[in-house]
Order: structure tokens, then C-alpha cells, then sequence
């Protein structure tokens, strides 16, 4: 399936600027429509949150004062998106279509609304084709990391994590992490509308990742059937680390696109024993196809 409509979750300026980038140019590519989405916080969360011993007087100026930081950081974002669409050249406003009625060409939309970024992002997320948001550390922006997980866990969709630094090209090698489960196995049938543009296709696995499932080979036999050639290596852990492992691996082979299943495990489980998932989050430097 084309992918038609991406969403883009903006936390902060700090870190949509890589991340309006990567979006702008996959809506160029997919002639999709890219919807940037600011949420702002809702004045009346904020209330509850101040605690006792606060006058009535100090809690409306706190919320004031949140008010006015959520209209100025969306007046920031609202012009780095007209910036960015405009080097890009993505027109703004509603998806064009031509005569047949389909999508003729990409388009771009920002709005900003108030509400609670992860109910409303998971909302919109679940009628996307793709989820782009920032790397984790691509700001101190706590949103970022917040935006990630609602679609992961909410939204029944793809997440991509856009790379630190914007890159000129994503797909053209792609790297697909194997181990069996169901999350993988969403990933892959994520990453399937890339992998005929790619130039070239490698499935990594390993006995320190492979869970109950189908082997690496059943999934290569399975992409034939669509088409797609894929080779297979099998990569080690690294200082016990399966996710060291698998970076090394995939940088190596020169990927630009890597896509994986997320916590496989439970998400309480990696963030106390750390595993993949948090590894690749934490560590990688290209664009990361994430399904759960």
C-alpha cells in the first residue's frame, strides 16, 4: 500500500528541524500529505499539577504563563514550517488531486491545538500511512520521547524516527531486524512499500535476538513472493548487547533505513534491563522503522 498521509508530531523547534525535513522530503517522494501536528498544553492540567500551599493568584499566573510559552513556540513552529515547505517546494494547504480524483502531488498542513499530546497524537496517528517523529535526543524535549511511545503503544501504526541530522536519502538500503515475534512481523509488513525502490535488501538476525517464530530464510522466501530479493546476515552481540550487535551490523552494511519491532519484551522490562529496542532508541543514527 502507497503511503498517503504522514503525521508529524512537533514538540519543540529544537528538534523539528530534522524532523520537518525528513518528513517534507518522504511526502515529496510518496506525493503524500504531511499534516504537522502542535499540541499545546491545556492551561487546566496544569492546576492540578501545582500542588498545595499555592494561592489561587499563583496558579492563574502559572497557567498564564504556560498559556503564553504554548502560543509562542507555536508562532515558532508555525514559521519554520512555512520555511521548510517553502525550500522544499510542498504546497500548503489540502491534498491536490488531479482529474482522476487521486493525489496528484504532496502537500502540507500545520495546525496547533491544545489538548494532551499523547491521546491526541495516538488519535490522529491511528488514521496515518506513517508516523514521523524526532529522535529521542535529538532535544532535551521530553514531548519528543512522549510522541513516540503514544504511537507505538496507542496507535496501531508505524513510527519512523527521523535521524538526528536530516539525510538526503532514506530507503535506498534498508536493513531489516528479525527475530520471529509479531512486532517484527508488523515492521516488516510496515517496510514493504519501500522495499521495492531499494537498491538493495539485508534481513539481520541472530541467536542472541531470535524469539519463538519463523527463521530468517522463512521471511527472505516470504519477500520473494513480493518480489523482493533479500540476502541474510547474522549478526553477534557486542559486549552481551544484542542492540550493539545489531547497529554495528547495519552500519557496516551501509543502511539508511532500518526497520525493527519494538519492545518485544515489556517497555517496563527494557527501560530496568535494558534491551534492543532501548539500545537502537538511544544509539542509532539513521531513520528507524519501528512497529509494535
Amino acid at each position: 500500500m502507497a503511503i498517503r498521509k504522514i503525521l508529524l508530531p512537533l514538540a519543540g523547534v529544537a528538534s523539528a528541524r530534522a524532523t520537518l525535513g525528513t518528513a517534507l522530503m518522504l511526502g515529496a517522494r510518496w506525493r503524500a500529505h504531511v499534516h504537522a501536528l502542535h499540541v499545546r498544553t491545556d492551561t487546566r492540567d496544569v492546576a492540578p499539577l501545582a500542588g498545595e500551599g499555592l494561592s489561587g493568584a499563583m496558579i492563574e499566573e502559572m497557567m498564564a504563563t504556560t498559556e503564553k510559552e504554548g502560543n509562542t513556540e507555536a508562532r515558532a513552529l508555525s514559521a519554520l514550517f512555512d520555511a521548510e515547505t517553502a525550500a522544499h517546494g510542498i504546497a500548503v494547504g489540502a491534498p491536490v488531486r488531479d482529474a482522476s480524483g487521486a493525489v496528484g502531488q504532496a502537500s502540507a498542513w500545520f495546525s496547533s491545538i491544545v489538548g494532551r499530546e499523547e491521546e491526541l497524537v495516538a488519535s490522529e496517528a491511528r488514521l496515518s500511512d506513517l508516523i514521523v517523529v524526532p529522535h529521542p535526543k535529538s532535544a532535551e524535549e521530553v514531548a519528543s520521547a512522549d510522541a513516540l511511545h503514544a504511537v507505538l503503544f496507542d496507535s496501531g501504526r508505524p513510527a519512523l524516527i527521523a535521524p538526528v541530522e536530516p539525510a538526503e536519502i532514506i530507503g535506498s538500503r534498508i536493513a531489516i531486524a528479525w527475530n520471529g515475534t509479531a512486532e517484527s512481523a508488523s515492521a516488516v509488513a510496515s517496510v514493504l512499500p519501500w522495499l521495492s525502490g531499494a537498491q538493495q535488501v539485508r534481513i539481520f538476525h541472530s541467536n542472541d535476538y531470535q524469539r519463538q517464530g519463523p527463521a530468517a530464510d522463512q521471511l527472505a522466501s516470504y519477500l520473494e513472493l513480493h518480489g523482493i530479493a533479500a540476502d541474510i546476515t547474522e549478526f553477534r552481540a557486542i559486549d552481551r548487547s544484542a542492540g550493539a550487535g545489531l547497529l554495528a551490523a547495519v552500519t557496516e552494511f551501509g543502511a539508511d533505513l532500518l526497520a525493527m519491532g519494538a519492545y518485544s519484551h515489556s517497555r517496563l522490562r527494557q527501560l530496568i534491563l535494558g534491551g534492543v529496542t532501548r539500545h537502537v532508541l538511544e544509539h542509532a543514527r539513521l531513520a528507524v522503522l519501528m512497529n509494535r
